[in-house]
């Protein structure tokens, strides 16, 4: 089952050595790096004990079995594993990889007493990468899956004494806060919450306030209204103590709840900053769904945008979801070698190769311009049109500009070096909703560092480095932005156009 470059390396791999014969849970495997990490153990870790998935049933698979066999070992995700050993594949499934009908949000996961003690007794490890990466979810939503439900990984680490915890968490929790920041607990930037000794934060009646707030809007609202209501209280209780969006708050109180909970037990943070394509594993440009940096590339293919409120200078930290996917498998193992201890890695690019927002733009255009017809599902033509990204101010005042005098308005675009009227705010809902969404990942003050991650790398060897790599400096960015990850979406994450004519449709037809 594993590549032959694994088995002539099995002894002198210290991964593949502290993974032999253990068995792991993993929750969120229906999301992107869920199947990623799956998929890599599957290839790379031959003599895992086992691998355990907990998922939700659906209306069209209520087991999770069902779900995972017609959802999840369907993805183009193990097409590798499918071309190079689809016998040795099939055995790994039906053999090594239990499926637990479950949720997460729900206490002991929806089990009985006795089945999750039992499930909790045949584990070493779990990877919960479960979460809602909605920005700007309803944050009764967002309470629940990113903060609440680590109560319930929690609780069936207080089954076992033994079992390792590892907690996929974002670079981001570090919130408004500025400068380097290093693989530490984040302090708030925003109002107070009290800390223990321990060094996490304590926010037991922090959330205890949330929850009350909650309520009152529900008494208050309903239907449309009441969603509505949610998100905007999601945002503003995340503005107050020092967050930009719900979905980095939640998170933040999901990391200080395990580690209170877990506190003196192993328990290892893994946060990962914007994640997008792979760059080398299961396939270059693997990816699935359109990520954040991918809906301004989208916006731009389809000429929806051509302004956004950035740092050109700013460090837009962007990371394969591959070397993610190794991160927490290298510390999983450290995890399982060294239990006990409470470690925090970040998996990110931007301290030790990073690359600007006005480069990450200009690669995006040269290669439109060069080589867009390489990517239809992406471009429908060449674009038209620049994406200039300008600091907040100017862009508030220009969009602004529909409601000032045109000559005002004519004049600011004439800065921007656009002198074709009000052509460049044709979309304005387009870019005023991205904005608001992902305007803070794209104007940082903040630069994320990963030492501890690469002494871990350090540490397990030269093998280990080979076989599950983490270094953001191997990444050419020119090469993985123009050649990798735009082909990447091109073919995994973009649905081919849809045109609608009689001629399109016969020959269709034909073909069939």
């Amino acid at each position: 089952m594993a590549m032959q470059q694994v088995k002539q390396h099995e002894s002198s791999s210290k991964v593949l050595g502290q993974l032999r014969g253990k068995r792991v849970l993993i929750t969120g495997t229906t999301g992107f790096l869920g199947k990623v990490v799956l998929e890599k153990l599957i290839r790379t870790v031959p003599d895992i004990g086992g691998i355990y998935l907990l998922i939700r049933g659906n209306k069209r698979h209520p087991d999770a079995r069902g779900r995972f066999l017609n959802e999840i070992a369907t993805s183009s995700v193990f097409d590798r594993l499918r071309e190079t050993d689809p016998e040795g594949f099939e055995t790994f499934i039906e053999h090594r990889v239990h499926c637990i009908t479950g949720e997460v949000t729900e206490p002991r996961f929806g089990m009985t007493e006795d089945a999750c003690a039992r499930l909790a007794s045949e584990l070493d490890a779990v990877i919960n990468s479960a979460a809602s990466v909605n920005f700007r979810e309803e944050l009764d939503k967002a309470l629940t899956i990113n903060t609440l439900c680590l109560e319930n990984i929690a609780g069936l680490a207080g089954l076992n004494s033994r079992l390792a915890v590892l907690q996929v968490s974002t670079c981001y929790v570090n919130g408004m806060n500025s400068g380097q920041v290093s693989e530490s607990v984040i302090k708030p930037a925003g109002q107070a919450i009290p800390r223990s000794s321990k060094g996490y934060y304590e926010i037991e009646e922090l959330v205890r306030l949330l929850q009350d707030k909650i309520a009152d809007v529900r008494a208050r609202y309903s239907g449309k209204t009441l969603e509505k209501k949610l998100i905007d209280l999601g945002i503003q209780e995340a503005n107050r103590y020092g967050w930009s969006d719900t979905y980095t708050f939640t998170k933040w109180l999901g990391e200080q709840l395990l580690m209170k909970a877990l506190n003196g037990r192993s328990l290892t943070i893994v946060r990962p900053s914007i994640i997008e394509s792979a760059l080398e594993e299961p396939a270059p440009g693997w990816i699935e769904g359109v990520k954040v940096a991918d809906a301004i590339i989208l916006a731009y293919a389809r000429e929806k945008v051509s302004l956004f409120p950035g740092k050109r200078s700013g460090i837009i930290d962007v990371i394969p979801v591959d070397l993610v996917a190794n991160a927490i498998i290298l510390s999983l193992a450290e995890a399982l070698g060294e239990p006990g201890r409470r470690r925090i890695y970040q998996c990110c690019s931007g301290g030790s190769n990073p690359v600007s927002l006005g480069q990450f733009i200009d690669h995006l255009m040269a290669e439109a311009k060069a080589n867009y017809a390489a990517y239809d599902h992406l471009f429908y033509r060449q674009p038209s049109k620049p994406f200039v990204a300008v600091n907040r101010a100017l862009f508030d005042l220009v969009v602004s500009g529909v409601r000032l005098p045109l000559s005002v308005t004519d004049k600011v675009l004439k800065l921007l070096g656009h002198s074709r009227d009000l052509k460049v705010l044709k979309n304005l809902d387009t870019t005023q909703s991205l904005a608001t969404i992902f305007g803070f990942y794209t104007a940082p003050d903040y630069i994320f560092c990963n030492d501890e991650l690469q002494a871990l790398s350090a540490r397990m060897g030269t093998v280990d480095k080979v076989l599950f790599p983490v270094d953001a400096r191997q990444i050419d960015w020119e090469v993985y932005l123009r050649k990798i990850h735009l082909a990447g979406l091109n073919r995994y994450a973009l649905k081919e156009r849809k045109v609608f004519s009689l001629r399109a449709s016969r020959s269709r037809q034909k073909a069939a």
